[in-house]
């Protein structure tokens, strides 16, 4: 598969994956429309844009989203793309994501009256469901007839937890949520089950741990991340145990093992069910592509 593919989905929508399993940087150019917002999440490696030819320059490390927008100055696109780099960019048009939003464009930030003709920045942590989705469109394993529609999919799914995850942060939209204590408490519990993801606590244990009561905690841990407490572990379990099979240092069963599966087994029934694959398949994807 060639390093750099460009799907275009239609005239106003367009994704381009970057893959440099090299040891030399990448160069790629594109030139941008000034009615373009883009998007960039960076699975692995680093990222570097280059502006006003070379006298600025913007990195973009693993693990990091970045949304551009300047319908006042075409921003054309020039990256330096590291070695060992997984690297997605989804260029749409504000008429094109406008018209997706028509009902709750004036919920969105860079949608509303007042700022669709000012320009953009935001650069964000990659979250653990954003991370599987990119990880899916670099493991693309149906055929090849059927690739657009994948990815279309998929696309659409990430920018769905980009706005979810932009919204869902926001105190004012969690009515119950307005003690901002709460929400203290709730991004403790958050830390909490992640600390001891291998043998996490109870709901009603981690509720007493961080003092809330056991209803705000699930209403509240909803609201700010987007899912119940134990699917939300569950993703950044799986996600954390793909991470550890990437660098090599673990089999299968150790995996599991530092994840808190007692069987491997469950283990594995559980990185299917999230991924789609095996990981003993994954890593021979892995071993293959390497």
């Amino acid at each position: 598969m060639s390093p750099i593919e460009e799907i275009n989905i239609d005239k106003h929508f367009s994704i381009i994956r970057i893959e440099n399993p090299g040891s030399e940087n990448l160069i790629f150019h594109k030139d941008m429309g000034t009615d373009i917002i883009q998007f960039y999440f960076c699975l692995k490696g680093n990222v570097k844009f280059i502006f006003n030819q070379n006298t600025y320059s913007l990195p973009l490390q693993k693990e990091r989203s970045l949304l551009l927008y300047n319908p006042q100055k075409s921003l054309p696109l020039h990256l330096e793309v590291g070695p060992c780099t997984q690297f997605i960019c989804v260029l749409i048009s504000i008429q094109k994501l406008h018209a997706l939003f028509s009902t709750e464009a004036e919920f969105i930030g860079f949608l509303t009256k007042e700022n669709r003709n000012k320009k953009y920045y935001q650069e964000e942590q990659v979250s653990p469901s954003m991370s599987i989705v990119l990880n899916q469109m670099f493991n693309f394993y149906m055929n090849p007839s059927i690739k657009t529609l994948y990815y279309t999919g998929k696309t659409y799914e990430l920018l769905s937890l980009v706005f979810n995850h932009n919204e869902d942060l926001k105190i004012e939209n969690c009515p119950f949520l307005s003690d901002e204590d709460d929400v203290l408490k709730i991004k403790k519990a958050k830390d909490t089950i992640i600390a001891q993801m291998a043998e996490p606590p109870t709901l009603q244990e981690l509720a007493d741990s961080v003092g809330i009561n056991i209803k705000k905690l699930k209403l509240g841990f909803k609201q700010i991340y987007g899912d119940s407490v134990f699917s939300f572990l569950f993703d950044y379990k799986m996600e954390y145990a793909r991470k550890l099979l990437d660098s090599g240092n673990y089999n299968v069963n150790e995996v599991g093992a530092k994840i808190g599966y007692s069987s491997s087994s469950h283990f594995i029934a559980a990185f299917k069910k999230k991924f789609g694959t095996t990981p003993k398949k994954y890593l021979m994807t892995l071993n293959n592509t390497n």
